[in-house]
């Protein structure tokens, strides 16, 4: 595998911190602390590169807050600098991984997303009569860190920008607890370990690509599964023998566990494709797609709470119909237009008279 020196130049220079800016600022513009970082954009800028040069900066703590749906999890936000640096780090080494991912992982990557795997999802749908459905148990609080920054080693052997992504990754809040064991562990090994990333980081999203990349490569070339998707730690596998998709959930898992990581066994089986699985808010279908129930629910409610502040003035226009619109594109990619025109018709926003 080839491996790539002298990055940590092109990471802290002037000209990809101002890139990464722009990109951070990308739809927080009005946002309190990114105003504040792009009134003294120059300034900023200059001392976030002298503190990367040398070797002083620190990342700052973590915001964080919870959200409701689909589950109750914990989002973590990086202070504007943070998030500019972790920009500037990917603008620079994604485009090296990038080359070795496989062509049917599709989160956080350019030109892919949920739309893209849906639709390759439905194609295969059309070919099998089985697929596999597996989820990894609380991947993102399970990401080991000695394996994490291993996996980035076989490729970046440029000290100064591991350095760097190491300061990212040691940096981490904590996370939910697991407590797992796996093979030739100690009794304190799931105390040992460190591990983690924030949901909510760019780098986060990133590194997740990177650790599950060998699994991708050891389903497509190992076990010879030509119809793989991936998004995150969602993944799927056709076949026309059910018996044989259970054999390699059996392989898949025993090598999850090399990873230090749990597949959920209650979501991870063998069904027909022609049931209509659930995959990233659709349920798919070789000839259509519907929308899961459970995504028109959570919309309700959402309608609803945003009429209420929308009247008491506590949300603007733009706000409500950027939250529409959202929703809508998401919904319109399945069988859905009786829907969403029945659903938009039942609300109106209107201000509370004075």
């Amino acid at each position: 595998m080839k491996t790539y020196k002298n990055l940590y130049p092109f990471i802290i220079s002037i000209e990809n911190l101002l890139l990464a800016a722009r990109k951070a600022a990308k739809g927080k513009r009005y946002k309190t602390n990114t105003a504040r970082f792009h009134v003294e954009l120059e300034k900023e800028i200059i001392r976030l590169h002298d503190e990367l040069k040398n070797k002083q900066y620190q990342p700052g703590p973590y915001r964080e807050f919870y959200i409701c749906e689909p589950k109750m999890r914990m989002i973590s936000a990086a202070p504007y600098r943070d998030r500019v640096v972790h920009h500037a780090l990917c603008n620079i080494i994604q485009p090296l991984f990038e080359r070795s991912f496989i062509d049917d992982s599709y989160a956080n990557r350019i030109g892919k997303g949920t739309h893209r795997a849906v639709l390759r999802y439905q194609e295969y749908a059309g070919r099998y009569k089985y697929v596999l459905k597996g989820d990894v148990k609380k991947y993102f609080a399970s990401i080991d860190h000695e394996i994490l920054k291993m996996k980035i080693r076989k490729k970046i052997a440029d000290g100064d920008t591991l350095w760097l992504t190491d300061r990212i990754i040691d940096c981490s809040n904590l996370q939910e607890p697991v407590f797992e064991y796996f093979p030739g562990d100690t009794l304190f090994s799931p105390f040992e370990k460190k591990r983690g990333l924030p949901l909510g980081n760019l780098t986060s999203q990133f590194f997740a690509n990177i650790y599950l990349d060998s699994m991708d490569h050891y389903i497509k070339e190992t076990l010879c599964c030509g119809a793989y998707v991936r998004y995150v730690d969602d993944w799927v596998i056709f076949g026309d023998d059910k018996s044989v998709l259970n054999r390699i959930r059996g392989q898949i898992k025993k090598y999850l566990e090399g990873l230090r990581l749990s597949m959920h066994e209650n979501k991870s089986r063998v069904h027909r494709v022609s049931e209509g699985l659930c995959f990233l808010g659709h349920r798919i279908f070789p000839e259509y797609r519907r929308l899961k129930r459970e995504n028109v629910v959570r919309f309700r409610k959402r309608m609803r709470k945003m009429q209420r502040l929308y009247e008491e003035g506590r949300m603007s226009w733009q706000d409500v119909n950027n939250s529409i619109q959202s929703w809508n594109a998401h919904a319109a990619f399945s069988r859905t237009w009786h829907l969403r025109s029945r659903l938009f018709s039942q609300y109106t926003f209107q201000r509370r008279s004075a």
